[in-house]
């Protein structure tokens, strides 16, 4: 195989239309735009969603949905994350230190997956109620 034998598959292409060209081609005259209108004329197109001035369905539908400018500056860190850590007192700074949560977090809650095999102790991290139980088992403190 060598690159000027290369072909694409059959049927891959299909042939260029070419309008204009008499009648007995089939596209001739109006070149299968039909008569008169917006669609027959050059640049005539109608762009996405318009329904002929009636009001689009995209802006009849209501909005819904919601995003909270608090979980921009929130992150969920896990015991399986925190177990990585070398240190024994976490707290904001020693995660962003780490790479654990970017710096641009003010805030931060710790999440029950995974497990945690040492004592460690948090401090101004917040903890869902089975994470809290599963530092405290590991015993360690959460400390607010």
């Amino acid at each position: 195989m060598r690159l000027n034998t290369l072909k694409s598959a059959k049927g891959q292409k299909s042939q260029q239309k070419r309008v204009g060209r008499g009648m007995g081609s089939g596209l001739g005259k109006t070149c299968g735009r039909g008569h008169n209108g917006q669609k027959s004329r050059t640049g005539g197109r109608i762009r996405p969603g318009f329904e002929g001035g009636q009001q689009p369905l995209q802006m009849r539908l209501p909005k819904f949905g919601f995003n909270s400018s608090k979980a921009r500056v929130a992150a969920e860190v896990t015991l399986s994350e925190l177990d990585r850590l070398t240190e024994d007192v976490i707290s904001l700074q020693v995660l962003k230190d780490s790479d654990v949560i970017s710096g641009v977090m003010v805030r931060a809650k710790v999440m029950l997956s995974g497990e945690i095999t040492r004592a460690i102790t948090l401090q101004g991290i917040g903890a869902t109620k089975g994470a809290r139980a599963a530092i405290e088992a590991a015993g360690g403190k959460v400390e607010e």
